[in-house]
Order: C-alpha cells, then structure tokens, then sequence
C-alpha cells in the first residue's frame, strides 16, 4: 500500500513515546508552562534571526527527548499544502499591510517587499517550530500526565467557579483523538481504495482534487467520532464520573531544582525572542 495512505505516520500530536529522556522525567506542569510560554515568544517574534533561534531550540528538544527528527518532520509533512496557500495569499495580498523596505514587485494590487517576505518566512517556520514544539509536548507526556498538569496549572482559578477539572479533561481527549481519528481515516481510504477510489496519487499540489477525494470519507468519519464520543459517555458514567465533583488524584507531582531551572531556562529565552533587538 502506498505510504501517502499511512495518515497515523504523520500525526505526532497526541501520542506518547517513552524513551526515558531528561525531557520526559521533568514535572509535566513545567512542560506545559515552558511550552506555552515559548510558543507566545515565537508568535511575537517577528526577526529572522529570533525564529531561526527557535528553530534550533526546537530541533534541540527532540534530541535531547531522544526522539527521531523523523517524527517532527512527518508532524509538519501534512501541514505544507497549507502552509504554502497561506504564504501565496500573504505574498499577494498583504503587501500593502508591509510596504516598507525595498519594492520588488508593483503591479496593481500586488505589492512585493522585501518586509513582506520577511512576512511569508517567517510565518512558515513560526508554524513549524509551533507543529515541533507541540510534537516535542506530546510525545514526551502522557495524557494522563497532561490532564493533571492543565488541571494544577488552572486550578487558582477554582475560585471563581471555574471549570478547571472539566476544561483540562476536554483538552486531553480532544488531543488523544487526533490519533485515533487518523487512524480510522487510514482504515477507510484504505478500504474505499480497495474498491477502486483515488486516493494518495499525485503531489500535495493537486489540493483541489484531493480535497473532492477526501468528501465520501467526510460522513463516514463524523459518524465514527460519534460513535466513539457516545463510547466514551457509557465509560465514564459506568465509572460514576460526575461533572464539577470534588475528587482527590492518585499521581501528586512535586517539582525540584532542576525543573524549577528548566522553568528559568524556558523564561530567559521567551524574553530574550520577545524583547532583544536582533540585528535581522
């Protein structure tokens, strides 16, 4: 079978692999703060040399998590037709938005400067280094782990009636299904190319043709997550699981001195992509 058929391949967010790295022994409430607190750097950073910072730093985690390049790589695969589209329509027509610096292209509406395709690039590896860090989170937390870091991280905000254990569980299953989604989608492209559908021949630059391709699976997969969200219900209701119900938790984390560094790390260099004028 043809590998443009092998979707769960492809999908880093929300699996697990345990390799027993730094990474993954750290608190997973420094993990997620640390991540959060450097994608809003690299969200706001808008300098060539910034991004290329978080890049490094991104390639960086997953050699030190002990986790093949390859997975972040087939996370951002599915990502390029996208992150193409996008750059053609801020080229065309955002160049108005960044006319300064030097001119290029001035033809009618289409404006081209260099301070727009600091735009476009910028954009594309602000949106890898984004797909890297989530691949780096999931892949080196559980989603257990997961839950009671958003839970503990949310949790001042109980005082104001706040949702928190709810929030933090409809995070973690909306992350743990993007697999299982993946892996079903596989199943039925495999299954209607069996039967002679066109699926997976071509470039990712057919996305017109693709996209009518993808339309017999589109029904087929909304009925499969509703069948499994109705799965779901009857699991927690047989385990007597009551919303906005106060309960205790099995696993208690407690953070040391080398997360608290991480955590400084993490911070330092949020502000040093936020704040410092890099030269480019």
């Amino acid at each position: 079978m043809s590998s443009e058929f092998e979707i769960s391949r492809s999908i880093t967010i929300g699996q697990y692999v345990p390799t027993g790295s730094f990474i993954h022994r750290l608190d997973p409430r420094i993990k997620l703060l640390v991540f959060v607190i450097l994608v809003v750097a690299i969200a706001f950073n808008t300098s060539y040399f910034g991004n290329a910072i978080g890049l490094v730093l991104s390639l960086y985690l997953f050699w030190a998590s002990k986790i093949p390049i390859s997975y972040g790589l087939s996370g951002v695969k599915p990502a390029i037709p996208f992150i193409v589209i996008l750059a053609v329509l801020q080229l065309l027509f955002q160049g108005q938005l960044f006319s300064d610096g030097r001119v290029y292209v001035n033809y009618g509406f289409i404006l081209i400067t260099s301070e727009s395709i600091r735009l476009v690039v910028v954009s594309a590896v602000r949106f890898i280094e984004i797909i890297f860090l989530s691949s780096v989170l999931t892949l080196s937390t559980s989603t257990t782990e997961l839950t009671h870091s958003i839970q503990s991280l949310l949790s001042p905000l109980k005082k104001i009636k706040f949702p928190v254990h709810e929030i933090s569980l409809i995070t973690t299953i909306a992350i743990r299904f993007v697999p299982t989604f993946a892996i079903e989608m596989e199943k039925m492209m495999k299954a209607q190319a069996s039967r002679g559908a066109d699926f997976g021949t071509g470039g990712w630059w057919r996305i017109v043709q693709r996209t009518k391709e993808m339309f017999p699976i589109i029904i087929p997969l909304f009925n499969i997550a509703l069948s499994r969200a109705e799965d779901l219900i009857l699991a927690m209701e047989s385990r007597c699981y009551t919303p906005g119900g106060e309960r205790s938790s099995y696993s208690v984390y407690k953070a040391i001195a080398k997360d608290y560094l991480v955590l400084l790390v993490g911070l330092f260099l949020s502000l040093l992509l936020l704040f410092y004028p890099f030269p480019f």
